[in-house]
């Protein structure tokens, strides 16, 4: 008896194992967000996606505060991803799993959905001046009189980029951040933005400040170089035209001179 207990016994611990080892051999899924994960209020449809292995049955989402499943979807067909569409999106993190033969998979790494115009907007500006050496170096001030926990430093053209820093008293009328730009590699003209926000809400950020525009001296916009490229090309054939008319006027005269000695 005692021996048949124990056989049961190594087989259960044997398939528990196996089991652990498939499960734990799933590939994590992926998660984002099309149009993008940072988002204005008011945005009435977002799509997340969330994608795992061509043997997927099934996604589930959910948010970090949810026990259960906010939704399911089937894959499409054929495909390895599902979508799911939210008319009301609401701030926060966001993880998918998926269904295969073998098991679900473990949740994917966080999806922070932002939502900004929450809170009223920052100012930015650049010390000592917006208009830099390319190599130098420059310092972004965000700040606002709210009494925000941190702020954000986002620049334009470039979705991932993202610099947060802890806001400081700056004297009593204002909250700020420092962000030290390094110049270096910089060849052309930037754009920058910063939003504010309060730690026991840090996906809900303020409106966007003003943009500010970081100007290297020396560089000029892609319109201007195009333009003068082709202001060069005219000036050429205008040179080249006014070369065949005088070597023209010049072969016909000589051909007038000597019809005249003859």
């Amino acid at each position: 008896m005692l021996s048949l207990l124990s056989a049961f016994l190594c087989l259960g611990l044997s398939l528990g194992q196996r089991t652990r080892v498939q499960t734990g051999a799933l590939p994590k899924p992926t998660i984002w967000a099309e149009p993008g994960s940072v988002i204005p209020w008011g945005t009435s449809n977002v799509t997340i996606w969330c994608q795992g292995t061509l043997e997927a049955q099934e996604f589930q989402l959910y948010t970090e505060d949810m026990n259960m499943s906010l939704d399911r979807q089937k894959p499409t067909n054929p495909g390895d991803k599902a979508e799911f569409f939210t008319k009301n999106i609401y701030p926060g993190r966001y993880y998918c799993t998926y269904l295969s033969p073998t098991g679900w998979s473990e949740r994917s790494d966080p999806l922070e959905l932002v939502m900004t115009g929450i809170h009223s907007k920052p100012s930015l500006s650049a010390l000592p001046s917006p208009v830099v050496t390319s190599g130098g170096n420059v310092t972004l001030q965000c700040g606002s009189v709210q009494t925000y926990d941190s702020f954000v430093l986002t620049k334009e053209g470039e979705h991932n980029f993202s610099w947060t820093l802890d806001s400081h008293h700056h004297d009593n009328k204002m909250f700020r951040a420092l962000f030290p730009v390094d110049l270096m590699n910089l060849s052309h003209n930037w754009t920058f933005r910063c939003y504010g926000y309060y730690n026991k809400s840090p996906q809900q950020w303020s409106y966007p400040s003003d943009p500010l525009d970081l100007l290297v001296s020396g560089s000029q916009p892609q319109h201007c170089t195009v333009e003068n490229l082709i202001r060069m090309a005219v000036a050429g054939l205008i040179l080249v035209a006014l070369g065949v008319l005088l070597f023209q006027a010049r072969h016909s005269l000589k051909s007038t001179h000597d019809a005249a000695r003859r």
